[in-house]
């Protein structure tokens, strides 16, 4: 194990700060494990690439992401990307960002921009929107749907991909997690700010009802053995 490493594992088990505003919350956490961040989450944070085959934006297509962080998701649209027009990748953490800005920085349709999800303004409409494991990490995460929807064009593409839990007694034809899956994951990861819970699927099949589902399970590092629950959520806007 490098030390790298060792340093994300020590913050993920110190934990998110309990104080502050979020941006500061998320500075303390994240800043000092900025550069081993894309590295260690590599093998946590699964179905990605899923989701950016599934939006599959056109050449020309403008796209947003909220939760941006160090810009990695973009690179799964591959040779896409440089095809696309503009492309605005939004957090509020610095530190994150800065690495965002190193990645992108020889896009000239890429901006990279320090701001909320739930209250970000645009001057354009977006023909995808998409949060990447950044919606259980938002407080206001029904503030930040509402939005995307807002800042999405009419016949538009969300996207997510993200941890749950679900109900206990899910619609039918979803999965239903046993009861210790329930319970472990929303406090395992609630540690560190990430938030599972069924209210986030629900409400995205909610606003969108015209929408491709799927539900997984991953492997989580250093834990041999144990998988934890994701999703992969497309859904399209009605014109």
């Amino acid at each position: 194990m490098s030390a790298g490493e060792l340093q994300v594992l020590w913050r993920l088990l110190r934990g998110q700060p309990q104080h502050g505003s979020l941006a500061e919350r998320l500075t303390a956490f994240y800043a000092p494990q900025a550069a081993q961040y894309d590295a260690f989450r590599e093998r946590l944070l699964h179905g990605r690439a899923d989701l950016m085959a599934r939006l599959a934006p056109l050449p020309g297509a403008s796209v947003l992401e909220l939760g941006a962080g160090t810009g990695r998701n973009v690179e799964f649209f591959g040779e896409r990307l440089a095809q696309l027009g503009a492309v605005e990748l939004v957090d509020l953490c610095p530190a994150l960002l800065a690495l965002a800005r190193q990645r992108t920085a020889d896009l000239a349709n890429v901006r990279v921009i320090e701001a909320d999800a739930v209250t970000y303004q645009s001057a354009q409409l977006f023909d995808v929107v998409y949060f990447s494991y950044a919606l259980t990490m938002i407080p206001n995460w029904e503030g930040a749907l509402h939005n995307a929807l807002a800042l999405l064009k009419p016949g538009g593409t969300l996207g997510v991909v993200d941890f749950y839990v679900s109900e206990a007694q899910p619609t039918a034809g979803l999965v239903r997690h046993d009861a210790l899956t329930r319970w472990l994951w929303p406090r395992w990861f609630g540690h560190d700010g990430v938030h599972l819970q069924p209210a986030q699927l629900m409400t995205l099949r909610h606003l969108l009802p015209n929408h491709e589902l799927s539900e997984h399970r991953a492997p989580v590092p250093y834990l041999p053995g144990v998988r934890v629950p994701y999703y992969v959520f497309v859904g399209w806007k009605p014109i």
